[in-house]
């Protein structure tokens, strides 16, 4: 039987990666000079797909990093000056915030509790910030925010840049991409590939801020600046030689996800998620981490473990199921399940009729 993979990333490998990438390999794509028509071909491809799939206006850039966790320390080097505000509720947003601190960025952080959301109506953000740092699904806890309140928080604060982490909703999220001066994300999660690309979403709203910067002598950075992204982007090339063979990839598994349609995507998450969760509401060893179900994550779903997860994990690998331990201090007292498009609602049933059957006191 093979295994499984509801781990929290690098998660469930898409069902055609092994075809697209031997399709990469014969096509020698490993050793593709970065410089050629043939891989701005390439980055053109992935550019469209990814532009069809997120519906993305023509303000926007798509830029190729090595990480997504990279792309905190771009982001806040080339759009901030002085001032960040962070809403924190969760291990990965705490970190983001952290860059800017480490960066020695005046950066202020809004926090929640482990498992629970923020009461926007109580935050005020200053009126001198540069750049609002919000993670729309904190991987580490499951806790989500509302395309709704993104769209809110930007309304409220035109003169901020708004970014979005979408580490483990792309591309799942309903967001808005018109009201987001910045997202990003990383391949190997939803789009079930290995780790290794970073892909970040930018608009002229950034480019502008980052060129204000560069009059005044900001130091932000020596080779991967936001001017040197963007003067390559318009020649389909990327600062330093990339992971083209990912690159191409990616663009496919965005084609087959636009040919399934993204709405019917959402769909299927949905309902799959839904499973899980009532199976929650009932068990008598598993309990959902965020009581809020307007904050609930579709799509990574953080389960208390009444006698511990490593007895858990143990049992379910048995049974060639994987699953991720909750993060950090949570480590031994929760379970993390990935919902992405790439188990099916099969596999979902599949997992709750073996967490059903567990025993274990």
């Amino acid at each position: 039987m093979p295994n499984t993979y509801f781990t929290a990333g690098p998660s469930q490998l898409h069902p055609q990666y092994i075809q697209f990438h031997q399709q990469a390999m014969e096509l020698n794509l490993g050793s593709m000079n970065h410089r050629s028509d043939a891989f701005r071909k390439v980055y053109q491809e992935t550019d469209a797909q990814l532009r069809k799939l997120f519906n993305l206006p023509p303000t926007h850039a798509i830029y190729f990093t090595g990480s997504a966790s990279e792309i905190w320390e771009r982001m806040i080097l080339n759009i901030v000056e002085q001032n960040s505000f962070h809403f924190v509720n969760g291990s990965f947003s705490q970190r983001f915030y952290k860059y800017s601190k480490l960066l020695g960025k005046n950066a202020i952080a809004a926090k929640a509790e482990h498992g629970k959301s923020f009461d926007f109506n109580s935050i005020t953000i200053p009126e001198n910030t540069e750049l609002i740092c919000t993670t729309q699904n904190e991987t580490s806890s499951g806790v989500f925010i509302p395309s709704a309140i993104l769209k809110k928080i930007k309304k409220n604060n035109p003169n901020a840049l708004l970014c979005a982490d979408l580490v483990s909703i792309a591309p799942i999220s309903t967001l808005d991409y018109s009201l987001m001066d910045s997202t990003f994300f990383s391949v190997q999660k939803a789009f079930g590939m290995p780790p290794g690309l970073g892909v970040w979403i930018v608009n002229d709203a950034c480019l502008a801020k980052h060129k204000s910067m560069q009059e005044k002598n900001c130091a932000m950075g020596a080779h991967n600046t936001l001017d040197t992204f963007q003067k390559n982007y318009e020649k389909w090339e990327t600062p330093s030689t990339p992971n083209i063979v990912a690159i191409y990839i990616l663009g496919k598994i965005a084609e087959v996800f636009n040919n399934t349609g993204i709405e019917n995507i959402r769909k299927e998450i949905a309902q799959k998620a839904k499973l899980l969760y009532a199976f929650a509401e009932q068990s008598k060893q598993f309990s959902a981490i965020v009581n809020d179900v307007d904050a609930r994550s579709e799509s990574v779903i953080a389960l208390h473990c009444e006698n511990g997860s490593a007895p858990i994990i143990a049992a379910l690998k048995q049974k060639n199921l994987f699953v991720t331990s909750g993060y950090s201090a949570y480590k031994d007292a929760e379970i993390r399940i990935a919902n992405f498009p790439t188990t099916s609602i099969a596999d979902m049933q599949n997992l709750i009729a073996e967490l059903n059957n567990l025993d274990i006191a």
